[in-house]
């Protein structure tokens, strides 16, 4: 790598183009600002400096245009995936935007998963779990661009599928793409910027050109918006507690039907039927869990809601939608998980069945899936 593509008007570090007209609207910059030397937005500045964000996002004409346009190049698809939020990010439909362009699946943040986990399995299970989504991909790659972890097994596959051709990094919000070019960037190139980086949603608001030595490139985009994802719907003070930034320290519970679990004001666990078992919630540790009866669960909802039972608090809890509650079967035998997009999953030992209803925001995806550990 060299030297940061200069797009003449452009943010160094989300990549939209700059105005100095509408405060409210993406690329803002004060007018005085504009000569200088490395220039960027005033959202990435708050974001860098204060980590906080606006609240302006990309047109989704451009982006669905934006993303649409990779299928008529000649180029590397970089899909980055939260593996803490698997289904929740992966972009089940990304074949129809690339065309017949290679895949490489990179899986970020495995350092949240309990030490001793088998990569190798974790490995087969994301294989297993992306065909099943309907996903072509010609390698798999975990890693942590946190931590840097398999960070070196990245670079060499980027080495082996690229051949001559551009690399696309795509993904949906929040999963760690800019984190990942930032390594990059910082590792294996002389450039003095960075892209702009939080935990807030919809950080890169367009297309950002980090150019390679043979006159190729590697361009960062916009992060898909899910709304199926918690993350996505809860106010961004509640993101810290919802979020885990170090490894996850599984919470097991021996559960007798009858028995329910708030997960903070986010969620609630009913176990319906079946015998004594043990259920292990694989949360953040921002997320408190309340055990009650489950003929207690409505009324102690409706008495503690933001208060008692929080995060969210009862003024945030009023921007979410109304909870729905999906009921789901695990047969006897089955390995399975409780999987809520953004917040996490809840393993079933499954040796004697189970019915269970999971409560929680509508529109947040709720599913069993294969076990994860």
């Amino acid at each position: 790598m060299t030297k940061l593509q200069h797009k003449e008007g452009r943010c160094a570090g989300c990549g939209v183009q700059l105005q100095s007209e509408a405060k409210e609207k993406p690329g803002y910059i004060p007018a005085s600002s504009l000569e200088k030397e490395i220039v960027v937005c005033q959202r990435c500045f708050r974001i860098k400096n204060y980590n906080e964000a606006s609240s302006v996002a990309i047109d989704q004409d451009d982006f669905l245009r934006l993303l649409g346009g990779i299928a008529a190049t000649d180029s590397l698809v970089v899909h980055i995936v939260d593996l803490f939020d698997f289904e929740g990010s992966i972009i089940s439909g990304l074949q129809r935007f690339v065309g017949s362009n290679p895949v490489l699946l990179v899986v970020n943040k495995i350092d949240l998963l309990p030490r001793g986990t088998n990569y190798n399995r974790l490995r087969n299970w994301v294989q297993k779990q992306a065909k099943a989504a309907g996903l072509r991909t010609l390698d798999v790659v975990l890693c942590s661009a946190k931590r840097n972890i398999g960070f070196e097994r990245v670079i060499e596959a980027l080495a082996q599928h690229r051949g001559q051709r551009d690399v696309y990094v795509v993904g949906a919000t929040n999963v760690g793409k800019s984190t990942l070019i930032n390594r990059l960037i910082r590792d294996y190139s002389d450039l003095e910027r960075e892209l702009t980086t939080s935990r807030y949603p919809g950080t890169t608001l367009d297309a950002v050109h980090i150019p390679l030595d043979d006159g190729h490139d590697i361009i960062d985009t916009p992060g898909i918006v899910y709304t199926h994802r918690m993350t996505e719907l809860v106010p961004r003070s509640v993101l810290q507690a919802l979020l885990p930034e170090k490894e996850i320290k599984p919470l097991v519970y021996q559960l007798n039907a009858g028995q329910t679990l708030f997960i903070g004001a986010l969620a609630r666990f009913d176990f319906i039927e079946g015998e004594r078992q043990s259920f292990t919630f694989y949360i953040s540790s921002g997320m408190p869990v309340h055990r009650t009866k489950l003929e207690r669960a409505d009324e102690l909802y409706a008495d503690h809601k933001g208060e008692l039972l929080a995060p969210p608090n009862r003024e945030q809890l009023a921007e979410l939608p109304e909870w729905t509650r999906h009921r789901l079967t695990v047969r006897r035998g089955d390995e399975v998980d409780v999987f809520i997009s953004g917040l996490g999953w809840i393993h079933v030992n499954g040796q004697t069945g189970a019915l269970i209803d999971v409560h929680a925001p509508k529109g947040v995806r709720v599913l069993l899936r294969d076990a994860l550990i």
